[in-house]
């Protein structure tokens, strides 16, 4: 039996809300170590370059954080208010940008370890590799299971999301 518009949109809105509990974790721990790092001993030993990296990956996971948290306040602020294609057409949206936020993070803050501990030569090939393989994983591959799958876009129910 074929679900009816509000059974999808009900469907979407759940799994979208899901997704985002994954994902929110590993964003708030990444902020949370990053916000501790300038009061630690070592923090003095990094170049500038490296502070200012280490800056830009804080402000790519506050930025992820604020995207991946959204779509949960806009679902409560605009609770009942019928909005729910919307609510699932730009948190899907927020979504995509909070994931963007945090790959281009943890290749920064990836960057600034890398650096600190084995200099130039490995950073460069780390960063690149970590960027390369969260671009992947994240982004890639799904499309490329699409192709193989024959890019089909009437897939069923379970496979909409």
């Amino acid at each position: 039996m074929a679900e009816s518009e509000k059974e999808r949109l009900d469907r979407e809105l759940i799994e979208l809300l899901n997704e985002l509990r994954v994902a929110l974790p590993g964003v708030q721990v990444l902020f949370a170590f990053l916000l501790t790092l300038p009061f630690t001993n070592r923090f003095e030993r990094l170049t500038t370059a490296d502070r200012a990296i280490y800056f830009v990956a804080l402000l790519l996971s506050a930025l992820a954080s604020a995207f991946l948290i959204a779509p949960s306040a806009h679902h409560r602020l605009r609770f009942r208010a019928g909005a729910k294609e919307e609510l699932i057409q730009v948190g899907n949206r927020m979504a995509l940008a909070g994931l963007v936020s945090l790959a281009l993070g943890v290749a920064a803050s990836i960057s600034v370890v890398a650096d600190f501990l084995y200099g130039d030569a490995v950073r460069i090939p780390m960063t690149i590799g970590v960027l390369l393989g969260l671009g992947f994983l994240w982004f890639a591959m799904p499309r490329v299971a699409e192709s193989l799958r024959g890019g089909s876009r009437e897939a069923s129910a379970d496979d909409e999301s």
